[in-house]
């Protein structure tokens, strides 16, 4: 399908030029029309990337495609109802520059249209465009203070129990090879696994040891096919299916000395398994402890934004906008997601901010040194450190000099010795502390020694004098009230669940979910730039109408 030809010269008497007559100049589809449209239209040019130059008849107006995406996030519509908008809908219509008249197209024109953005790595282009708008309109201040957060996002799969993975894993490769293998090459048992994993459904009254006996059972029947694959061309024991069906079987399934396949229990497979097959990417995550503990299967993602300085007037919308929104993996560190969301920012030719606000995920020993060492301040809580085994007093309970390499102890005594570790691997470098003579006889003994220990020793990494302030710092006042500029990043993941639907991915797959993701953060900043933009309309006809009001 190639670009259509450019063509966007108005009517002297259509819908636009008489737009300024049906809504008011503080309306949101003028605004869009006027602040955010000409923005979508300075990068067709990249759109282009998307479409062949001179083959196939001229697709729809890519620009007017992306406008339709981020409608469809500020009021969360689904395709269908989009094409809908525009039939019966003058704002749309104004809002992306169209007339009346002109030609609708399928709904999946916008599924097609996606997936392009998605195979041509152009996802993040609305989100970069906008916020280019924003700097030039002087509204965007990444220099200064930015906070930082995640959030979980359900992946668009149905729970699955590991033997319903296992056999629909099954079934996926089965329909895959079929329409690949001629039928008359296809093995002599496979009508047989065709009716018990494609054609058949498995009673789930049946007994726990039963569907045990069935797992393991699946687990050799996917050990054959896969031994029969292995001899197959390319093309058939490389597609997507089957390449799933490896994974899965090494997941869920191992081979005993006698080559027999035993299945292996939940609590030994890895964290990454997969949960449900229809999307292999999402995984199994949890948050929290106790009754606040979550757990789910899908993806995370970071939320960066600005911090205004000053405090907002009575009626004032906020000044604050996203300058990051970041798809990971649901097992992925946040300390990962800060280094995502940095490179992110750089990408965007965004400013590095001075003060970072996060909480404690994102705080440790080497992040605070890294951000010491580009010149930042990293605010936020740092974790507790670990207990020792039978002790009562933890590192926390000690005054530890690296510099100095010395350590003083609870019962006030200098550390004896200290001896620098380095690991050949990792190149982590540790430090251990010794107090040896001091722990005889000291009153203290019994709360730092465990038993069958003869003196105290600790071990601390390289940057542990920084983290040791740090927990100081957070006993201040100071702290307390610096960090009361992080508590807005809950707010913002709150308009962005409810207000455009971040909570649940609407595809499948990471790549269509950070595109999701990215849709979203523009138009999270698309209603708070149109939001601003109203308000200020309205306050300089307040004071035209009222020259003595502020």
């Amino acid at each position: 399908m190639s670009l259509p030809k450019f063509n966007w010269q108005r009517k002297l008497f259509g819908l636009q030029e008489n737009s300024r007559q049906l809504y008011a100049a503080d309306d949101k589809y003028r605004l869009f029309a006027s602040k955010i449209f000409p923005l979508l239209l300075s990068v067709r040019s990249q759109l282009s990337a998307c479409y062949c130059e001179n083959n196939g008849r001229p697709g729809i107006e890519p620009v007017i495609l992306l406008g339709i995406s981020l409608l469809q996030y500020l009021e969360r519509v689904p395709d269908r109802e989009a094409i809908e908008q525009l039939k019966y809908h003058l704002g749309w219509n104004i809002a992306l520059g169209r007339e009346i008249g002109d030609d609708l197209f399928h709904s999946t024109t916008l599924v097609r249209f996606r997936q392009r953005m998605v195979e041509q790595e152009q996802s993040k282009l609305a989100f970069d465009a906008v916020l280019s708008g924003l700097r030039e309109a002087g509204l965007l201040r990444e220099k200064k203070w930015q906070r930082l957060d995640s959030t979980n996002v359900l992946g668009m799969v149905a729970k699955m129990s590991q033997i319903e993975c296992v056999r629909e894993t099954i079934r996926l490769a089965l329909e895959e090879i079929k329409q690949k293998v001629v039928e008359g090459s296809l093995p002599d048992w496979w009508d047989i696994m065709w009716e018990r994993y494609v054609e058949s459904k498995l009673d789930y009254q049946l007994s726990v040891a039963v569907l045990m006996e069935k797992q393991r059972l699946a687990g050799v029947d996917m050990l054959h096919l896969l031994n029969w694959l292995a001899g197959k061309e390319p093309a058939v024991s490389e597609g997507e299916k089957a390449c799933l069906l490896k994974r899965v079987f090494k997941e869920y399934y191992r081979l005993k000395e006698g080559g027999e396949v035993e299945t292996i229990p939940g609590q030994e497979r890895v964290v990454t398994a997969v949960h449900n097959p229809h999307d292999p990417g999402a995984e199994w995550s949890a948050k929290g402890h106790g009754q606040q503990k979550k757990t789910w299967v899908g993806y995370k993602v970071q939320v960066a934004e600005t911090i205004g300085e000053d405090p907002l007037s009575s009626g004032e919308p906020t000044n604050n906008f996203i300058t990051a929104i970041e798809t990971q993996t649901a097992t992925s560190s946040d300390e990962a997601g800060k280094k995502q969301v940095e490179e992110a920012q750089q990408d965007s030719q965004l400013a590095p901010p001075e003060e970072w606000y996060v909480d404690a995920a994102y705080v440790s020993a080497g992040e605070l040194a890294l951000a010491e060492k580009n010149g930042q301040q990293l605010w936020g809580s740092a974790q507790p450190s670990a207990s020792a085994k039978g002790v009562e007093f933890k590192a926390d309970a000690f005054e530890v000099n690296i510099e100095d390499r010395k350590a003083i102890c609870p019962a006030g005594k200098c550390s004896t010795q200290c001896s620098r570790l380095e690991e050949k691997q990792s190149g982590k470098v540790t430090f251990r502390f010794e107090w040896n003579w001091h722990c005889k006889g000291c009153e203290l003994a019994k709360r730092c020694i465990s038993r069958g220990i003869k003196y105290r020793s600790l071990v601390v990494g390289e940057h542990h004098t920084l983290l040791q302030r740090r927990r100081k710092e957070m006993k201040t006042a100071e702290f307390k009230k610096k960090m009361q500029r992080r508590n807005g990043i809950e707010g913002t993941h709150s308009e962005l669940i409810r207000g455009h639907g971040l909570r649940q991915a609407r595809y499948r797959g990471i790549k269509k979910v950070r595109l999701q993701n990215y849709l979203i953060g523009a138009a999270c900043n698309i209603k708070r730039w149109t939001n601003r933009l109203k308000w200020e309309i309205k306050s300089r006809a307040m004071v035209e109408c009222f020259p003595g009001t502020v």
